[in-house]
């Protein structure tokens, strides 16, 4: 880990000195002290944790004007957890997991290679108030989390990036914009395919996403079942002022049984100063064969102590068929760089 931001700020400090304004050396650091439980858990524990509201993360992004409105781009940033200052989500994770790519952008839009996100990543994270924490927002758990012991599994079975694939992104048109992904990863038969639409126009924004996933990620082989999975969401918000509303539905299913989870949710997000919002999500899974249902409600406050540090509070209880239920509790603070 050393070694490589040794190697990145030596690139960076070079680049920097050919064309100053073409790489940037940037990241986000988030960590809270909380007491967490979620569903089935046997106990609270109570931890220093690390991505409370973001997920931790560093890199290097660089562009280059190539004339007549097109320009090459690259990126390489990983995620690091604040509290060993272990690089990855996990154990196992690749070093530069967020992002690992390069691209050509222009008036037709931007074909990238490489690392990127998912088809379901912006959407899940744009559609809820709680953005895109994976700790406490109950739209990104119930989408992107399995727990132990069978007691939940995630609708997206394939990771928020996918390695290995050709992502082609539309110029914005009157607010919409939609990105369409391929992922060629070399496994014989088996690929991922997926699409999103996000629009944005005054107060309203609407968005959706599919995928078919046959592959895991970012470590790239089938799944161990070989079976296709399928996901979609579509969603919306509406931005009235006194209070931003966000509204989803989707649906989860593979081709090897009849089972399908269904997952909606619901949030808001209320101004309460020019630097302070309360925030409030709710998310429902069913699943149609068995009747499990998980329920995860999660209420706090996030105030802004500058354009790049905020401070937040947030409390979640969590609800699944069958299993003791679980509140969390959590503070902390994230930096922009």
């Amino acid at each position: 880990m050393k070694k490589a931001m040794a190697l990145l700020a030596c690139v960076a400090s070079v680049a920097g000195a050919q064309a100053q304004s073409n790489v940037q050396l940037m990241g986000l650091a988030d960590a809270y002290v909380g007491s967490m439980r979620l569903a089935g858990d046997a106990k609270h524990s109570n931890v220093v944790g690390t991505s409370g509201m973001t997920t931790s993360w560093w890199g290097m992004k660089g562009t280059e004007d190539l004339g007549g409105g097109l320009k090459a781009n690259f990126a390489f940033t990983g995620f690091m957890r604040m509290t060993t200052g272990a690089a990855g989500r996990f154990d196992g994770d690749t070093l530069f997991s967020r992002d690992a790519n390069i691209s050509l952008s222009g008036a037709f839009g931007t074909v990238l290679a490489g690392r990127g996100l998912a088809p379901n990543f912006l959407p899940t994270v744009a559609f809820n108030p709680i953005g895109d924490s994976f700790t406490f927002s109950p739209l990104v758990l119930h989408n992107n989390q399995n727990l132990s012991g069978g007691r939940f599994t995630r609708n997206n079975p394939s990771d928020t990036g996918w390695s290995s694939q050709v992502l082609y992104t539309t110029p914005d048109i009157s607010g919409l914009k939609a990105n369409i992904h391929y992922q060629l990863a070399g496994v014989a038969g088996k690929k991922d395919v997926g699409a999103n639409l996000m629009y944005f126009s005054g107060p309203v924004g609407l968005t959706a996403y599919y995928e078919r996933d046959q592959l895991t990620n970012p470590t790239v082989a089938a799944f161990a079942d070989g079976s296709t999975k399928t996901v979609w969401m579509v969603g919306g918000s509406y931005d009235a002022g006194v209070v931003k509303a966000f509204a989803t539905m989707g649906e989860s299913k593979t081709n090897l049984s009849a089972t399908k989870q269904k997952t909606y949710s619901l949030g808001a997000s209320v101004p309460m100063s020019a630097n302070g919002k309360v925030l409030a999500g709710y998310a429902n899974s069913k699943v149609n064969v068995s009747g499990a249902k998980r329920q995860t409600f999660t209420v706090g406050y996030d105030h802004f102590l500058s354009k790049r540090t905020d401070v937040y509070a947030m409390v979640m209880s969590d609800k699944i068929t069958g299993q003791t239920s679980g509140t969390s509790v959590g503070v902390g603070i994230r930096h922009r760089f």
